[in-house]
């Protein structure tokens, strides 16, 4: 049998390699650099055009969590994740370069996945001998996307997202700014530009006055709550920046002993540490207008700009009336969604769907029952989510605790500390996920190649 992955991004390298470990051969179709999307700046595979980070690594947290399962799983994309990885306090980030050459490294180098650089415009639902994954992320193509609302039945859903601004590290002046992370967590990774309440009014005022780029029916945008444009904050209000992604909450300025006003957080970019992304600064504005207003901030006076923000179309799938929770569509069972266009929204999200999607793959392929993740899982939480979420307004979600079954009355009445509730959550779903890998794992084929070495 024969797997057809279309997409070389997170969800498809982890779902073609996941397809390949336990023997199948699988075709990986990548459009790039045949075709180029709006935000990708190489024909290399999984390459971030986001953030760098993949999220928080401390304990109990959800994050954590659903990185733990995938990892106890066999995510090889999480393993290279670690290999390619910098300093960000309590987060795993990587170098994404280094991050997205070793997965084309590796996956390129697996005699089981011939990779074909060709866009694809048709999916076969009913294809006998095969089975097919679209794995396309938030960028899918106009002509694909068209052949996925004809299979889908109805209309495709879209929404707006926007990349954050990268500055040269040399161009940071560091007497104005301070290395803290928040409360101490980690490590002191970040690099913290402190305002006082007069330079904060002033950003303000000038970012809310800036010119948004010209595009088509901008008046119509559908932005993705969590991860707003930073001057569509601005507008709901002079102080929800500073309780979004200007917090200065938990980062003492060491030259005060006290937090500041607000705060614009800085994090290392690539392993040679020679740049650094505007954290949760995402936005639409002209560069010639971002040049201008960012340059207000304390320490980027005279900042170089490698990167400025833009904004592109995420595509997604009305996930809940569509799939079932294998990630088959209901109708055209041969036809897998994993990634950002099933429904889930971040970097671990759409790596976590394309595991699943391999190892259920791989059951099948081999006369096998696939079986969901547990539904107290992380993993188990995310496809309940996309399979059972209200219909009429889905939005792409991230995992939080909000997603995880909570525990019972009584054991919330007698647990008061939600650190501790915390853990016992977490310590549930990994005692589940052991069981759900002995029954739902898949015996390796004797041919299948080996795993990368710790």
């Amino acid at each position: 049998m024969t797997i057809k992955v279309i997409g070389a991004g997170l969800a498809g390298c982890e779902a073609a390699w996941q397809c390949a470990h336990q023997g199948l051969s699988v075709e990986l179709y990548e459009m790039r650099p045949l075709k180029s999307t709006p935000a990708h700046q190489t024909d290399k595979f999984a390459e971030l055009v986001c953030s760098n980070s993949l999220k928080s690594e401390s304990g109990n947290t959800a994050p954590w969590l659903l990185k733990e399962e995938m990892r106890r799983a066999g995510s090889l994309l999480l393993k290279l994740a670690l290999e390619t990885s910098v300093p960000a306090g309590h987060a795993l980030a990587v170098d994404r370069e280094a991050f997205s050459a070793r997965v084309t490294e590796v996956i390129a180098a697996e005699p089981r996945i011939k990779v074909i650089r060709e866009e694809v415009t048709h999916i076969d639902e009913d294809e006998e001998d095969g089975l097919t994954v679209v794995a396309t992320g938030p960028l899918t193509s106009d002509a694909l996307s068209l052949e996925v609302a004809r299979l889908s039945g109805s209309d495709h859903l879209f929404f707006y997202d926007s990349i954050s601004p990268i500055v040269e590290a040399d161009s940071i002046d560091m007497s104005r700014v301070y290395m803290a992370a928040r409360y101490g967590k980690g490590t002191a990774d970040y690099i913290n530009c402190p305002f006082t309440k007069e330079e904060y009014d002033r950003f303000l005022d000038a970012l809310i006055a800036a010119q948004s780029v010209e595009g088509h029916d901008w008046e119509k945008l559908n932005y993705f709550e969590g991860c707003l444009p930073i001057e569509e904050i601005a507008r709901r209000g002079r102080d929800t920046l500073r309780f979004g992604p200007m917090k200065p909450v938990g980062l003492d300025d060491p030259r005060t002993g006290k937090w500041p006003y607000a705060v614009v957080q800085l994090r290392q970019e690539n392993l040679r540490a020679d740049s650094y992304n505007l954290v949760g600064f995402q936005n639409h504005l002209k560069f010639g207008e971002q040049a201008r207003v960012l340059r207000l901030i304390p320490g980027l006076e005279n900042a170089k700009f490698l990167r400025y923000g833009q904004i592109h179309r995420n595509t997604y799938i009305n996930a809940p009336t569509l799939l079932t929770e294998l990630l088959n569509l209901k109708q055209h069972p041969n036809v897998f969604f994993a990634g950002q266009i099933s429904g889930v929204e971040g970097y671990t999200e759409s790596i976590a769907m394309g595991l699943l999607v391999g190892m259920s793959i791989a059951r099948i392929a081999q006369g096998l029952a696939a079986v969901p993740p547990p539904r107290v899982t992380a993993l188990g939480s995310l496809v309940h989510y996309l399979c059972h979420a209200e219909t009429k307004h889905f939005q792409p979600a991230n995992i939080t605790f909000d997603l995880l079954p909570q525990l019972d009355e009584a054991t919330r009445r007698k647990v008061r500390d939600k650190k501790v509730r915390h853990k016992m959550v977490c310590e549930n779903a990994l005692e589940s996920l052991a069981s759900w890998l002995q029954l739902a794992g898949t015996p390796r084929n004797n041919h299948a190649p080996a795993p990368l070495s710790d």
